[in-house]
């Protein structure tokens, strides 16, 4: 019999009666997360109906409906007269024969067709990517006029399946001299955007139930695909120098999960980068607990100086390295590429065929031809020192409204900053989009949305004034 363990005296969980989601999902995710993590052990008994209401200020009949979902989801026990306890781990539901579940990344999928969605006169200082405008359109014009001139199977045909050779040669020459990483062309597979290889790496190695590790906070479209594919994403927290190591060795030894996504430079939303020795803490532990370590540097050329990757020290022995040219040249290219050992190569491009056969050897071409003479360079240079400008400007003035930045980041696009203890951060954004201003709040960028007071602006799009003259606004009145 398992033993009965004291009843919480404080709020299990944290809700928010004004984000989106359900009351009672919130309360399923919340206590989920909860058990998952260990944080409530077999045997607990939970608050009785009336205290779980009364101490998290909402309604009897929702906390019956939340017990119940998870009573039969085989996350807790009902015991007559006696109250709800912790199920034990064994007892945890088998997985579902399902494979794609999209109503358990709802929320993503709302927020990633209202960030697609054409306003005209909206302002996006929350979005992911730089403006049209800072991009060198010209060079990818003069790229496309160099290609129309030429003649070729490369027109018509599918081309090569890993990806245009001239260019996974030059890619290889790339990551060796300016990040150290030793690959060859077998080892790399050109994919459609950093999107497209996260997806196949999760594909291949997870199967519905498993537990996945992520960064909390993290990249909230990583989350929603990964809910997609019934896994179970656990958030490691993230500090100023990297991942917490102490937090994601403890949970290591519980789930013993296969992955960790992680994002190593100029991460996103806090614009932090992982440090030498926390670099060297994850790939001990990545041997030490045998998982694979997925580093995303989509944002890694937007440092003005050479950045630790994960994947230069190990050199592709526990890390899976992936990038992608959509956010420094251009999106509608698609054009990104993964590094990996071969063997782990050969499986990705098998699961590619069997997914969409090829990538577009005309937008390879585009990207090589940037690459091979020169232009992308010049262009990064501009790139950086622009956003340098922009970054200390928008610190300033955010500051000036209130806020208060995580920290002052090395470069990129992103400023993460708080309004303040107790303050919420989605209902400033609600507020906002009602006056067509795009903002993202931390809330999205938590594996389980939990409620957050940080924001996350992207200082290439805080040109006009309205989106400071908003924050002064609305800190004032609360």
């Amino acid at each position: 019999m398992p033993v009965e363990k004291s009843t919480p005296k404080k709020p299990l969980i944290i809700i928010n009666p004004h984000d989106r989601l359900p009351l009672v999902e919130q309360i399923v995710n919340g206590l989920q997360q909860q058990i998952a993590q260990r944080v409530l052990r077999t045997g607990t008994r939970l608050p009785s109906i009336r205290d779980f209401a009364t101490q998290h200020g909402i309604s009897r009949f929702t906390v019956v409906d939340a017990y119940d979902r998870l009573v039969a989801l085989g996350y807790l026990l009902s015991r007559r007269g006696s109250g709800f306890y912790v199920a034990p781990i064994n007892q945890l539901p088998e997985v579902a024969t399902e494979t794609t579940y999209l109503d358990r990344a709802d929320d993503v999928l709302w927020l990633l067709h209202n960030t697609f969605r054409e306003v005209p006169e909206a302002v996006r200082p929350g979005c992911g990517w730089l403006p049209k405008d800072w991009l060198d359109q010209k060079a990818v014009q003069k790229s496309l006029n160099e290609l129309s001139r030429k003649s070729g199977g490369f027109l018509t045909s599918y081309g090569d399946v890993s990806g245009y050779l001239p260019l996974r040669q030059l890619l290889t020459q790339k990551i060796l001299v300016d990040i150290g990483i030793h690959a060859d062309p077998s080892q790399l597979l050109v994919v459609n955007g950093a999107s497209h290889g996260l997806d196949l790496i999760a594909r291949l190695l997870i199967k519905a139930g498993d537990v996945v590790l992520v960064d909390d906070p993290g990249y909230y479209t990583l989350f929603g695909l990964l809910k997609s594919m019934g896994a179970q994403i656990i958030g490691v927290p993230r500090g100023l120098n990297g991942p917490d190591i102490a937090q994601l060795e403890q949970l290591l030894h519980i789930h013993q999960p296969k992955l960790f996504f992680t994002n190593t430079v100029l991460h996103n939303p806090t614009g932090t980068s992982t440090s030498l020795a926390v670099a060297h803490q994850l790939l001990q532990l990545a041997e030490k607990y045998g998982f694979y370590l997925v580093e995303d540097d989509i944002y890694g050329d937007f440092h003005p100086h050479t950045a630790v990757r994960l994947a230069a020290l190990d050199q592709l022995n526990r890390v899976i390295y992936v990038s992608s040219y959509s956010k420094t040249i251009s999106a509608s290219l698609r054009v990104g590429f993964i590094a990996c050992q071969a063997e782990l190569a050969q499986r990705l491009l098998d699961l590619k065929l069997l997914t969409g056969l090829t990538s577009s050897e005309i937008n390879q071409r585009v990207i090589y031809q940037i690459l091979v003479e020169g232009r992308y360079r010049k262009h990064m240079e501009k790139v950086r020192n622009r956003l340098a400008v922009k970054s200390a400007q928008v610190i300033e003035t955010l500051e000036r409204a209130g806020l208060t930045i995580y920290t002052e980041p090395a470069g990129g696009m992103f400023v993460w900053a708080s309004l303040g203890e107790g303050k919420q951060a989605a209902e400033m954004a609600s507020l906002a989009a009602r006056q067509n201003v795009m903002l993202a709040p931390g809330n999205l960028f938590r594996p389980y949305q939990e409620p957050s007071s940080w924001l996350r602006f992207n200082v290439a799009h805080c040109e006009q004034d309205k989106v400071f003259a908003l924050l002064k606004t609305v800190l004032a009145k609360h």
